[in-house]
């Protein structure tokens, strides 16, 4: 396993997502109905990392202006292209490559922690039916180099049920943002095995959706279930899936 004990010297840019995110969040709370639960659970300094489930095109920005705090958000590498590219760098985006190792963005993501950040990362690693059916262990990786704490997130909403990969709810559609309990586990010091990294990575999957299962029964909401055949993005094949969820 890769040690990156040193964090990039760079942060990223975090001007512009500080400015931007109070207005982000009124225009996306005047176009849908977004219900906020137990925001009051994040810590409100020090490193903390977001782990959310991943349904919809708007999970993303979502994550980045509805949490309590600036978010520095892994997102594939392929959207760092264009006008989109640069407005992403532009708001402190971490750039991921998922199909290798990436030490540059993990880097970066120590880079933010170390600083006292925030980051934010889809454990499911591409768009599904947001069940956290399958889990990659770069979360866990994170927390174990880091301690930060692991807060959960469950997003509620931001595809309907049969809706494409790439659909946007309606305007005053309901959606609902819910943050779990933290969960944490102690800095694991280089060596890190592969076997410590499961094993966190089982409790860290079990926790989480826990926290999703909790989240749902307190809004009275379902998933959107599973994407079409052909509307499903091709995602790493590291980590763990339940079989019976996606069978």
């Amino acid at each position: 396993m890769i040690d990156l004990p040193r964090p990039s010297p760079r942060h990223p840019r975090r001007a512009v997502l500080r400015v931007l995110r109070p207005v982000a969040s009124t225009l996306a709370r005047g176009y849908w109905d977004v219900h906020r639960h137990g925001a009051g659970r994040v810590p409100v300094s020090g490193p903390v990392i977001f782990a959310s489930n991943h349904a919809g095109l708007i999970d993303g920005p979502l994550l980045t202006i509805l949490t309590p705090r600036p978010v520095h958000a892994l997102s594939k590498r392929e959207m760092f292209t264009g006008l989109l590219g640069r407005v992403l760098t532009w708001c402190g985006q971490i750039p991921l490559e998922r199909f290798g190792a990436d030490p540059g963005a993990i880097k970066m993501c120590l880079r933010v922690l170390a600083d006292g950040g925030a980051i934010g990362i889809f454990p499911e690693g591409t768009r599904g039916g947001g069940d956290l059916d399958t889990f990659h262990h770069g979360v866990s990786y994170l927390a174990m180099v880091s301690g930060a704490p692991v807060v959960p997130i469950t997003q509620v909403g931001t595809r309907l049920p049969g809706g494409r990969s790439n659909s946007v709810p309606p305007r005053g559609a309901r959606i609902d943002f819910a943050f779990g309990e933290p969960w944490q586990t102690p800095r694991q010091p280089w060596p890190r095995t592969r076997e410590q990294t499961l094993a966190t990575s089982t409790l860290l999957w079990d926790h989480l959706r826990e926290q999703q299962a909790r989240a749902l029964a307190l809004t009275g909401r379902a998933l959107p279930g599973p994407l079409r055949p052909g509307d499903i993005e091709d995602g790493p094949d590291t980590g763990f899936v339940d079989q019976g969820a996606s069978s």
